[in-house]
């Protein structure tokens, strides 16, 4: 580690930047093709913000997140009033086997839930200001990242760091999910939504920098919390070469926001930026996305109770 000018490297690592095989074709169609991509040098936060440094940032900018502003029905066609509050989503764990195709089923509207209370209006952050900061919107996590002088990662970015220069790997350490038995991050361990057995020792998020971290220095980059990327969401495209062989991609970046929104729900029109990680939720019945090249959709207007984030500086920033 090491300080630049004003102490602004200061809690990050240096990712020397490179080539890397992107995406995988052995899981979820949204991962494929695997690319070849290169990556300029940068330097990321060693962890996702926590709540201590979140609550530093709110103190010194009277920032109120997405979840503390009751959503306006005029940009909401059809918004059910009881919905028209603050709030924001709450993982809660069933009594038994549901649906996995219906999020609904663990998935709850709590009001009052926010960053601050991320449990609902009751709960506070006590024990927890170590874990990394929730209910954050995409947002949110900007104006972080504005603040500190930093931005959001890439995707390419985001899953280059994650790897640790194990290039291919399935997961941030190896091929094998828990070798030798190891739990290595905070995922889901049973059967989701309904039996967590709790091998690592946490139902919900957990102190950051509890894991080993991967080859860059890096920690948390795999389960906890998903964390933002600055990228648009869309299926990955490559362009070929006349002769068919793949060409290296140079930091690429994602879809245009037109394309990222969800088909299932147009008349909102809100763009989707890529996640990263996996979180505390994702288990291997459900969601294996506790890996380098998972990634997922979320709506930007959207936070819950397992997504943060980290930021990133150009190299030479110091």
């Amino acid at each position: 580690m090491t300080a630049g000018r004003n102490g602004l490297l200061d809690g990050m690592v240096s990712v020397p930047g490179g080539m890397f095989s992107m995406g995988s074709d052995r899981f979820y169609a949204e991962e494929a093709p695997v690319r070849r991509v290169r990556v300029d040098a940068f330097w990321m936060d060693v962890s996702p913000v926590t709540n201590r440094q979140f609550a530093t940032f709110v103190a010194a900018t009277g920032h109120r997140t997405l979840a503390e502003i009751a959503p306006d029905p005029a940009d909401y066609p059809g918004l059910l009033p009881e919905m028209a509050h603050a709030g924001s989503l709450l993982f809660q764990q069933t009594a038994g086997p549901v649906d996995l195709t219906d999020p609904s089923q663990w998935w709850d509207f709590r009001l009052g839930a926010d960053w601050a209370h991320p449990l609902g209006p009751d709960s506070g952050l006590e024990e927890i200001w170590d874990h990394p900061v929730v209910h954050v919107a995409y947002e949110d996590a900007a104006a972080y990242a504005r603040w500190v002088g930093k931005r959001l990662p890439t995707e390419a970015e985001w899953e280059f760091a994650a790897r640790g220069g194990l290039d291919g790997a399935d997961y941030a350490w190896g091929d094998e999910l828990a070798p030798g038995g190891a739990m290595l991050a905070n995922t889901w361990q049973g059967a989701f939504p309904f039996a967590n057995l709790l091998t690592d020792g946490w139902e919900r998020t957990s102190p950051v920098g509890i894991y080993p971290p991967n080859g860059y220095g890096l920690v948390d980059m795999i389960g906890n919390v998903w964390e933002w990327t600055s990228d648009w969401y869309a299926h990955p495209k490559v362009e070929r070469k006349t002769k068919g062989s793949c060409c290296t991609i140079a930091n690429p970046r994602g879809a245009r926001q037109r394309d990222s929104v969800d088909p299932a729900a147009p008349t909102t029109a809100m763009g989707r930026k890529v996640l990263k990680g996996g979180s505390h939720l994702c288990a291997p019945n459900y969601c294996q996305r506790y890996r380098p090249a998972a990634r997922h959709p979320q709506a930007i207007d959207s936070s819950t109770s397992h997504i943060g984030f980290r930021c990133v500086v150009r190299a030479g920033a110091d």
